[in-house]
């Protein structure tokens, strides 16, 4: 079996669509979870948030993490 070309540069503008909306909808889904958690009295603003980014690509075999303390104040 051969390997087959792809085009570098549509693959890259893919990439950047997904993590654009990775980024807005994560960022919408952060804040609304913070506020949510706050009216309740479940946060503390004077500590850190832990978060974590899984990203995972079955077809690569690719499972990224990223973590990250998220300051609320």
């Amino acid at each position: 079996m051969t390997a087959q070309a792809f085009d570098e540069e549509k693959l890259n503008g893919e990439i950047r669509k997904f993590l654009k909306k990775v980024g807005i909808t994560s960022q919408i889904e952060i804040e609304k979870a913070a506020r949510e958690a706050l009216a309740r009295g479940a946060l503390d603003a004077g500590k850190p948030l832990r978060a974590r980014m899984v990203l995972e690509i079955d077809g690569l075999g690719l499972r990224h993490v990223v973590d990250h303390d998220l300051q609320l104040s």
